[in-house]
């Protein structure tokens, strides 16, 4: 297929559209986030098997970690008994020591004492104290380090998840009608695929680890906090309904304003991208102080949007860490009361405190961790809106291909609207002979242009057909009918790239010698030769070393060696000085042999040698004929040209 035609410029949107038609479109409408959310993760399905390793590494890694406290806990347990064993006398049993305190009426001390574990004068134990911090440290390296295989093959998961996301979106955009980038801005749509696409990513690579080691951490530490005291483990409990009801709460609240926050993101975007592209119109008409005006307005907006996401999602953090602390009070408090009636040893109740910060941690984590999934999910939804747009239609099956290649082209009924409501183009027959030139004239908004997007098939008629040399254009792939088609618009588009490439860009594979003739046939060459690095002098993406001129010299260029049977040119020389287009209008009448041509234009002074020339006005082909038919039947196109040319004489007199 020409790559010519893959790529262009739009063409007139419907009516109430434009370059600044998408601006008061209405922010998206927040889809379910329960809904969104498991597709989100349905995403991940492909990775299946490195998920369970992922699970598989984490609760080992928690399991090192939860282990840690409670030995700890022993290590307190030996220092605390062998301080305290020192100031009792030795000799005796713990049990006489224990007894002989009771008889003397101290049962404080002897509770204190009847919970430990402890030889009266012996001291600190400090070959098994150095043990037991010996096993500690190696629980705590081995956590580390499977918490960091876990994120090592997490990172993985997720930046796959998010290529395959990549992909489908490429793919979702190739297979999107041209009405769908007609009524939106090119900005907004970017912010779709690169915003919140690597939205998707930083939320994905943040929760996802974070969630599951926070919920083994929190299953982990209940089964150990049970183990040390079923009362205080009661205690730490009561904060799980409270940061169920707390999380959900502001939850609600904040989700819609993180998409809209991400909506007003993508305005902003296809906002600036406007405002960029058309940085020289800005600064001719004065227009500044306007812009500044709306983009201080869409970016206060999305500042209180983003302000009021951030800041009531927030408020999980800071409201788990208070409840945190009235536990942590609590257990401190009954904890104490235990160790003095010897329920509990000392160090039980330091591992049972350090486990309720664990405990109270990962809940105040996974409540914050609301803020990045609903930002994520917000984001997600934007991205699946594109990904769930209405495609255009499957290419027939099997598809038919003209035998020979003429470039006959026949309209038989055809009619099409960009609105059901507004009819455009109404019951349209026409048939272009192969060889002939068919100008295509009349007022803004006659239709003209649709036309040619439907020979392309960029829109699908709703009635009648289009045939090339006998063939149904519908019963025919789009790759197969635009490789037959080469299409040059008034807007030019470049690529960044050298002069070469993008003359080559019409027909990969290309020869060298093919370049050159194109370049040469279309006076391309002539004003090459006068760069400094000639066909290797590199182009910036606007083409702003080249004037515009040249500009369209060279998309004339590489249409022309694309070799198409149907030439189209929508005002193609509208930027080219009068002597070029003169020239260029010659090289196109020797490339005309056995194709057909249509050309669209305003100025009726570059149309009056064409074999045919169609007057449309509302969808309607009103006059047929020569330039010399028309001018004597005194219709529309005589009205036109005697618009066209006879108001500068009025003028002047």
């Amino acid at each position: 297929m020409s790559e010519i035609n893959k790529i262009v410029v739009p063409p007139r949107p419907p009516r109430g559209g434009g370059p600044f038609g998408g601006m008061n479109l209405p922010a998206e409408k927040s889809m379910n986030f329960t809904v969104s959310a498991k597709r989100l993760m349905g995403t991940l399905r492909p990775e299946r098997l490195w998920l369970a390793l992922v699970f598989g590494l984490a609760v080992i890694s928690v399991t090192f970690a939860v282990l840690g406290p409670r030995l700890l806990g022993e290590g307190t347990n030996l220092i605390f008994s062998g301080v305290l064993s020192q100031s009792l006398p030795s000799g005796q049993s713990q049990t006489e020591l224990i007894a002989g305190l009771r008889a003397s009426g101290d049962n404080a001390q002897a509770d204190l004492l009847s919970g430990m574990t402890l030889t009266p004068g012996l001291g600190i134990d400090f070959a098994m104290l150095s043990t037991v911090l010996l096993w500690t440290l190696v629980l705590y390296v081995l956590s580390s380090v499977f918490s960091w295989m876990q994120a090592y093959v997490l990172n993985g998961i997720v930046q796959r998840t998010v290529f395959r996301l990549r992909e489908e979106i490429e793919a979702k955009i190739n297979r999107l009608p041209l009405k769908y980038f007609d009524s939106r801005q090119r900005g907004e749509l970017l912010s779709r695929v690169t915003n919140d696409v690597d939205n998707i990513s930083q939320s994905l690579q943040q929760t996802l680890s974070q969630i599951v080691t926070s919920l083994l951490t929190v299953i982990g530490v209940i089964v150990m906090m049970f183990l040390l005291s079923p009362l205080l483990a009661l205690i730490a409990l009561v904060t799980i309904p409270l940061t169920l009801v707390i999380t959900a709460l502001i939850a609600k609240r904040s989700q819609k304003l993180f998409v809209a926050q991400w909506t007003h993101t993508g305005e902003l975007n296809g906002q600036i991208e406007e405002t960029f592209t058309g940085h020289a119109l800005v600064k001719v008409f004065g227009r500044q102080r306007e812009v500044e005006q709306r983009f201080a307005k869409k970016n206060d907006e999305l500042y209180q949007a983003s302000f009021g996401a951030q800041f009531i999602s927030g408020l999980i953090m800071p409201a788990m860490t208070f409840i945190g602390n009235l536990v942590y009070v609590a257990i401190a408090i009954v904890g104490g009361l235990q160790v003095a009636s010897g329920a509990m040893q000392l160090g039980d109740v330091q591992a049972f405190i350090q486990y309720s910060r664990q405990f109270t941690q990962p809940l105040a984590q996974l409540g914050s961790m609301a803020n990045l999934l609903q930002s994520g999910v917000a984001s997600a939804e934007r991205v699946f809106d594109l990904l769930d747009a209405e495609e255009q239609s499957e290419d027939a099956e099997p598809a038919e291909s003209p035998v020979e290649t003429h470039g006959r082209l026949v309209f038989e009924g055809v009619s099409f609207r960009y609105s059901p409501d507004k009819p455009l183009i109404d019951d349209l027959s026409l048939v272009a002979e192969p060889g002939q030139t068919v100008a295509i004239v009349g007022p803004t908004g006659a239709g003209k242009t649709t036309l040619v997007n439907l020979m392309m098939r960029f829109y699908e008629i709703d009635a009648g057909r289009i045939l090339l040399d006998g063939i149904d254009v519908a019963q025919m792939t789009r790759l197969d009918l635009r490789s037959r088609m080469g299409m040059v618009l008034q807007d030019t588009w470049l690529f960044g790239g050298t002069i070469r490439e993008n003359i080559a860009y019409g027909r990969p594979g290309a020869t060298e010698a093919d370049i050159l003739a194109a370049a040469q046939a279309t006076y391309v060459d002539r004003f090459v030769h006068s760069l400094p690095d000639g066909y290797d002098t590199v182009l910036d993406d606007e083409g702003g070393n080249v004037s515009a001129g040249e500009m369209q010299l060279l998309t004339i260029a590489r249409a022309f060696l694309a070799k198409p049977s149907v030439l189209i040119l929508d005002e193609a020389t509208s930027s080219v000085d009068t002597r070029t287009e003169v020239l260029v209008q010659k090289a196109m009448s020797a490339l005309r042999a056995d194709r057909t041509s249509f050309v669209i234009a305003h100025r009726l002074s570059t149309i009056r040698d064409a074999d045919l020339i169609l007057v449309m006005d509302s969808g309607r082909i009103v006059e047929q004929g020569t330039h010399a038919q028309l001018l004597a039947a005194g219709g529309a196109y005589h009205a036109l040209y005697a618009a066209q040319f006879a108001a500068p004489v009025a003028d002047e007199v």
